[in-house]
């Protein structure tokens, strides 16, 4: 028997209330809730974290009372997508999922299955990827990563921000939005590779240092992010915020035992080496939310209450790392003999 989960999250159920095409191979879902009420609030970078698959009638049944269905991240195919509508508007979500040949499932099934007026659970929003005051702003899109850029942009305009938007993608064709960040004229350079070729990505950097200090904020393929982070780290007016897609490399040759002591459930478990905190506590019957186990997602964010964590994932900023006061329990360790958690 699985215990009640303790981490927190909004949940939500929606209806699938609009199926477009944004650009080839992307389709633009709008979500309301199926009781009409209004959504939870989100800002620019926020995701929602999405349970494919359906829900059956008996569950609907349960949820027009109010119950909703729970979810087992093993049975259920959850997955993350960035909120790209306007967080002002309180009636809809808003996201566009790219069609990818090596589907794990969940752009697979939206894209091939799911049709308006079908019911999905969702957790959050959530947000591991906030837009941060600035004076200036350079964002950088690669692809499908425009979703939770093109958000920032907007608030940045509305904000009289001083913004520059760079989008790389294979073809026009292949780039969504177009039309609605054309709109912001000059403030967006747009950088089709079939008809531009590769991207200048170390003097774009070089333009911007020069320009005075600024955040670079980035979403796309694993290569473009890497190449931003290194990039901003030798050029001392740019700070560097990237979302991930992929996980970063993780070396686990030094992967020691110690044990975790769950505060709430009132347990002391034991985790090898060669295991997960996350399996570790599932086995135990403790419910915890899981959907990539790479530490990309933030579904398992887990509250730490003691001990020194060893960080893995690719969603923590440093300075949420330095406070110690969470952890990703799909990948991140410990570096002493024992955690304490909040389950």
């Amino acid at each position: 028997m699985v215990s009640e989960s303790t981490q927190p999250e909004a949940k939500t159920l929606l209806v699938v209330d609009g199926i477009d095409d944004a650009a080839d191979g992307v389709r633009l879902l709008t979500l309301r809730a199926a009781d009409g009420a209004d959504l939870p609030e989100w800002a620019p970078g926020a995701h929602l974290d999405l349970v494919l698959g359906g829900v059956s009638d008996a569950e609907l049944k349960d949820a027009e009372q109010g119950d909703l269905p729970e979810h087992d991240p093993f049975d259920e195919l959850i997955r993350q997508y960035s909120l790209c509508g306007d967080p002002a508007d309180r009636s809809r979500f808003q996201v566009a999922v790219l069609r990818e040949s090596e589907s794990r499932g969940g752009s697979s099934y939206i894209h091939e299955t799911l049709k308006v007026g079908d019911e999905l659970v969702s957790y959050g929003p959530r947000n591991h990827f906030e837009l941060r005051k600035a004076p200036t702003y350079v964002f950088v899109a690669g692809g499908i990563g425009i979703t939770p850029i093109l958000t920032m942009v907007r608030a940045a305009q509305a904000q009289g921000k001083n913004w520059h938007l760079y989008y790389l993608g294979r073809s026009g064709a292949t780039m969504a939005f177009r039309d609605e960040l054309a709109s912001f004229g000059d403030r967006v350079t747009f950088w089709p590779k079939a008809d531009k070729g590769a991207f200048d990505l170390a003097a774009t950097l070089d333009d911007a240092d020069a320009a005075g200090p600024a955040l670079v904020y980035s979403c796309g393929p694993e290569r473009l992010l890497a190449a931003i982070e290194d990039g901003c780290k030798s050029r001392a007016n740019l700070v560097a915020h990237v979302e991930r897609f992929s996980p970063k490399e993780i070396d686990d040759s030094g992967n020691t035992e110690f044990d975790v002591i769950l505060e709430e459930s009132d347990m002391r478990l034991t985790v090898p080496a060669d295991r997960s905190i996350f399996e570790v506590v599932r086995e135990a019957g403790v419910s915890v939310l899981g959907s990539c186990l790479e530490g990309i997602c933030g579904t398992c964010e887990t509250g730490v209450i003691a001990g020194e964590i060893d960080h893995r994932d690719s969603v923590l900023e440093d300075d949420e790392r330095e406070e110690g006061d969470i952890m990703m329990i799909c990948v991140s360790r410990c570096k002493g003999k024992e955690l304490t958690l909040e389950l």
